[in-house]
């Protein structure tokens, strides 16, 4: 049906399955909008069957949990999705991206660097599944018998890039088909996985060893910086639903996709890790599989690497709009391919992936969790209500405050950032307060020093404002 584009004319359908979309961060006008809350249960499912949760869950493993502790921290951390899910609405009562939404808290120019930052962060994902999938191709190479070394590993680069990229760029019509698609086939698969993993596993009460405090902290880091990442994305994928999709169903359907999917794969790895040596983790699990599921395995790891890395991918581009760049959403995602290159490149042939993942892990946490609890505060004060004319509108905008900054909403961050800065355990570096604190990593209460500080200083500020809508 013909349907007016980013620029008022009418034309085409601005999100057709295989068509370029042309809306970007621009406001999704009704006639536009379609869907129901159905298509987000999908998107968290699919986009959430990727191997990165085996290695979180092998990960706990590692840190001295057993098995049912382990176990624990994973169903805490898929969790944490019913959160995720209900911050979509922001995208329902807006019709735009999320870091466009997060100019009400820090301002038009104070929502900057805090962008940066989660370009940082999304673009950090897409190459941590980037670089998975391509080792898995890789491996899949030499199971039927080219052992090209380099070039092998070169060229499965190349085709992960390619497929994501192709995906990514049609933008979210095509994201939202392939991330069904591909969801039920891999399910399917991972199902089977599970079957050959859980009944090997080691349950007893000392397999994990005594964790302690620190093992505890560094679980629950690693479970929750996958989905607290997600934060800057969710109203990304739900601005073309229509505005009477509820916020209850919304927030069901989108926690139940992301819980089942990371739940599954989480307790596949900690099985795994009780079973065998994770250090590297695909080879670890191909070891305790059956010979003919072993090909199937590989793929499965390089489809789950694509769907997560589209749903980053595609969300970068949006954030290069939100920081300015003055080209189209499918043109701007060519600088995201661009940096996820090169930074693959630089895990795959300079540097150890699981140390450094681990690194990369622990130290997100220090930007993305205070940033989380600052717009979730927000969105809690404001009851996601929210004037769309004057996110867009700059400085003749509710929004550009004083200057363009929001000072409780900046301060805020700094104070999350700090505290989690402070408190933060990982390979990179450490906080001053870790050994005073017992040695556990405290990063995640970033979020909730952050979101206190947001309610304490922009409580009166927030009531003067104009009235959002």
């Amino acid at each position: 049906m013909p349907c007016r584009g980013p620029a008022g004319g009418t034309g085409v359908s601005s999100d057709e399955v295989f068509q370029v979309e042309t809306h970007g961060i621009d406001p999704i006008p009704d006639e536009d909008r379609h869907g129901s809350a159905k298509d987000i249960f999908w998107l968290w499912f699919g986009s959430n069957l990727t191997f990165t949760y085996v290695i979180n869950g092998a990960l706990a493993v590692g840190f001295g949990l057993s098995f049912w502790q382990a176990t624990a921290a994973v169903v805490i951390g898929g969790l944490t999705f019913f959160v995720i899910s209900a911050a979509g609405l922001s995208g329902i009562r807006t019709g735009t991206a999320t870091l466009v939404i997060s100019r009400a808290p820090f301002g038009v120019l104070g929502n900057f660097p805090a962008g940066l930052l989660n370009w940082v962060v999304s673009i950090g994902y897409t190459i941590v599944n980037t670089v998975v999938g391509t080792l898995a191709l890789e491996a899949l190479f030499a199971d039927i018998g080219w052992h090209g070394g380099d070039a092998s590993r070169a060229l499965a680069l190349v085709i992960t890039l390619a497929v994501t990229f192709a995906v990514a760029m049609w933008g979210h019509a095509t994201v939202q088909f392939a991330e069904r698609w591909m969801a039920y086939v891999l399910a399917a698969g991972f199902g089977v996985l599970l079957v050959f993993l859980l009944p090997g596993a080691t349950t007893g009460a000392d397999s994990g060893g005594a964790p302690g405090f620190s093992g505890w902290t560094l679980a629950f880091v690693v479970m929750l910086a996958g989905p607290f990442s997600y934060l800057p994305m969710p109203a990304d994928y739900t601005r073309y639903l229509p505005r009477e999709t509820s916020l209850r169903s919304l927030t069901w359907t989108g926690a139940l996709g992301g819980l089942i999917s990371s739940v599954a794969l989480g307790v596949a790895g900690v099985a795994a890790a009780t079973q065998a040596d994770m250090t590297d983790a695909v080879a670890g699990v191909e070891k305790l599989l059956p010979g003919w599921f072993q090909p199937v395995f590989l793929l499965l790891v390089l489809g789950g690497s694509v769907t997560n890395s589209i749903l980053t991918l595609y969300s970068s581009s949006l954030n290069l709009q939100v920081l300015g760049i003055p080209w189209s959403r499918a043109r701007a995602i060519i600088v995201s391919v661009a940096v996820t290159a090169l930074g693959s490149l630089g895990a795959l042939f300079l540097v150890d992936f699981t140390e450094s993942l681990l690194s990369f892990l622990s130290l997100l946490i220090i930007v993305f969790a205070p940033w989380g609890g600052v717009f979730l505060a927000d969105m809690l004060m404001r009851r996601c209500r929210y004037d769309t004319r004057a996110l867009h509108a700059g400085r003749d905008g509710a929004y550009w405050y004083r200057g363009g900054f929001h000072v409780p909403g900046m301060a805020a961050l700094v104070a999350g950032m700090a505290f989690a800065a402070l408190t933060c355990d990982s390979e990179l570096w450490t906080g001053p307060l870790v050994a005073p604190l017992g040695g556990g990593d405290l990063t995640l209460l970033g979020s909730v020093v952050s979101g206190l500080v947001y309610w304490v200083l922009a409580r009166g500020r927030l009531r003067g404002a104009p009235a959002d809508s």
